[in-house]
């Protein structure tokens, strides 16, 4: 019996999430609703790619399809969440992106990348959402194949 119960406290604390991956998934929620607000469709939500690589939304937008980073803060205490997208984050998600396209099979007219930060928390006041389109380019280590 012991066992058994030491077993069921041992899930019951792997379920419990830290609080900046609450944080970050509550940003990508809240992003979401705003980019339906705006009329984009949504391909997909937290589309993981590869071992390591993730894509927060892939969104269409007249006829780009979108890469979004969704970065959440509490405040700007410590600079615009944009600035923790930096180059080698910037290689992931280029990396992760033609990853996805070559899986799916898919050769978009136009692709892009955004940024939308996310300042706020879940209990607190209306966040401020801040849509950066066309962040950032495509890194030239990956290339398009088409």
């Amino acid at each position: 019996m012991r066992l058994v119960r030491k077993w069921i406290e041992k899930l019951a604390r792997k379920k419990s999430e830290p609080a900046h991956l609450k944080s970050g998934r509550w940003g990508e929620r809240v992003a979401v609703r705003f980019l339906k607000s705006n009329h984009w469709k949504i391909v997909g939500e937290r589309v993981r790619v590869g071992k390591h690589d993730e894509l927060d939304i892939i969104g269409a937008d007249k006829n780009a399809l979108v890469f979004v980073e969704v970065k959440t803060r509490k405040n700007e205490n410590y600079g615009r969440p944009f600035s923790a997208v930096n180059k080698e984050k910037r290689k992931r998600l280029s990396r992760a992106a033609v990853t996805y396209l070559k899986k799916k099979k898919l050769q978009p007219d136009y692709i892009r990348f955004d940024v939308i930060e996310v300042i706020g928390e879940p209990d607190g006041a209306a966040p401020e959402i801040r849509h950066i389109e066309n962040a950032f380019q495509l890194d030239s280590a990956y290339k398009l194949w088409w």
